[in-house]
């Protein structure tokens, strides 16, 4: 009679290896950019917050805030601490005619952090009419991906 053996081979366990390596090989990048398009909501949400910030405070001032006044209550500043999670930082720009004509603000990932990883949409700004960009690593112009 034959006595049968228990367990796995050693090619059997390979096997599983090679399998599990490729799956994760596949999906962790994949996960990774999934998390980065989600946390650029941090970047553009704190824009649209500031600019609607800013109209408020041009109502009550005559004039727009710039980067200083920008943590600062209102209605001396716009009461903004940065980005919800802290992926970007915030900067306010005086447009062409200076600060009384216009702004445009940016939201720039934070090196060190995970979104300063993302090369397709490393920085995003909106001025005062309204108007939305968003750049790549690089600095190519990359809105109409990032801006969803």
């Amino acid at each position: 009679m034959r006595k049968f053996m228990d367990g796995f081979t050693l090619i059997e366990l390979m096997m599983v290896i090679v399998i599990l390596s490729v799956l994760l090989g596949i999906g962790v990048p994949s996960y990774r950019q999934y998390i980065q398009r989600a946390n650029r909501a941090d970047g553009t949400t704190a824009l649209l917050r500031l600019s609607a910030a800013q109209e408020r405070f041009f109502i009550a001032n005559g004039t727009y805030a710039t980067t200083a006044q920008l943590a600062a209550a209102p209605p001396a500043g716009l009461g903004l601490d940065g980005t919800e999670r802290g992926y970007y930082e915030l900067a306010i720009v005086a447009g062409a005619g200076g600060i009384t004509a216009g702004y445009t603000a940016s939201a720039t990932a934070i090196a060190g952090e995970n979104q300063a990883d993302d090369d397709d949409c490393n920085s995003f700004t909106i001025n005062e009419r309204g108007q939305r960009a968003a750049f790549t690593d690089g600095g190519a112009n990359s809105t109409d991906d990032c801006w969803r």
